[in-house]
């Protein structure tokens, strides 16, 4: 079984779909010749020609207004946002066409569309390079949003969404295309090589939406945790001693919200991880759905670790990036009450 990063097992999956459907195209800015200022489409236009694969121009709202029309003519178009930082102008089209259109059109045309985006800090991208912005998305009715932590769950979940009929936003953390990160942002890299889930298997697979992962399991805590915080989420759990349980949401839309229940109900205790900013984010949901579907299982009140609600900084980026200092704290919180 061949051993792959994040972007050659996103790779990888581009060109298993488009050797089995020749109905599949990608397009985004820089994604064909240049293969993308990520390489994740790297070799797709050499392999599948410039029909198929093609450089779109700057315009966000565009490459998501004609990949609307291409979907409702029965294309399948894979489009990458170069970074998520830049997707608001195409998010009206998401917002009202994208996500209405099986809709508004009572079944007949659904949108067999996937988005693409690199997302979240840990580069030093500062403001306009670094945002998170799932829970734009997961408020949406009609989209699905998933969220990779590890090259083999990259690859199965892309086929999954590609081969999904309904519209899927596909966040991808790109602190985390060239190895995991636990937070210390002063220890040397580790490369994927190292990390068992970098077995990525060849030819078609896929990872169900809708199907979290334990990757830990524990008694005294539930850690809820996606993309590079799952990664944070462990180390400072192994690092505190702790007996946690640790899961890996990878679909924020559907979510598996059996798989939080049987474990709070477990462990009695919640924790959640997100690099998006406090107010109004993802954890403060799953905050909501562990109250009302475990309450009487609380052992302690529900704790949210996150960024800051200030824009991502250059300057004090490890400031704002909810490492394993705060991460301590907060264990150290929900484990005393």
């Amino acid at each position: 079984m061949p051993t792959m990063n994040m972007i050659q097992a996103l790779n990888d999956a581009h060109k298993v779909a488009m050797r089995a459907d020749n109905d599949i195209v990608v397009f985004g800015e820089d994604i064909g010749f240049f293969g993308g200022v990520f390489r994740v489409t790297e070799g797709l236009q050499k392999e599948f020609g410039k029909t198929r694969v093609f450089d779109a121009p700057i315009s966000e709202g565009g490459i998501v207004a004609t990949a609307v029309g291409m979907a409702a003519y029965g294309i399948k178009p894979v489009i990458e946002i170069q970074f998520a930082d830049y997707i608001y102008p195409g998010y009206d089209q998401i917002v009202s066409e994208v996500a209405k259109m099986r809709y508004r059109t009572a079944g007949e045309w659904p949108m067999p569309m996937v988005i693409r985006t690199p997302y979240g800090g840990g580069i030093f991208g500062g403001q306009t390079h670094s945002q998170s912005p799932e829970s734009l998305f997961t408020h949406i009715a009609g989209l699905k949003v998933v969220i990779p932590s590890t090259p083999h769950d990259a690859k199965g979940l892309l086929l999954a969404a590609i081969e999904d009929p309904d519209p899927v936003i596909f966040f991808e953390p790109k602190r985390i295309y060239n190895g995991p990160f636990d937070g210390h942002h002063d220890r040397p890299v580790t490369p994927w090589t190292k990390h068992p889930a970098s077995d990525v298997p060849e030819g078609h697979y896929t990872v169900p939406l809708g199907k979290a992962a334990v990757v830990r399991k524990g008694h005294a805590l539930t850690v809820l945790a996606y993309g590079t915080m799952v990664h944070v989420a462990l180390a400072a759990v192994e690092e505190q001693g702790l007996d946690a349980e640790v899961i890996d949401l990878r679909t924020l839309v559907p979510l598996d919200i059996a798989t939080i229940k049987r474990s709070v109900e477990k462990t009695g205790r919640c924790l959640i991880a997100q690099e998006a900013p406090r107010t109004s984010g993802f954890a403060a949901e799953l905050s909501a759905l562990v109250q009302e579907r475990c309450f009487y299982h609380l052992e302690a009140p529900v704790e949210r670790v996150t960024g800051w609600d200030t824009p991502y900084p250059h300057a004090y980026e490890w400031a704002y990036f909810p490492g394993p200092k705060r991460l301590k704290r907060a264990l150290e919180k929900v484990m005393a009450d």
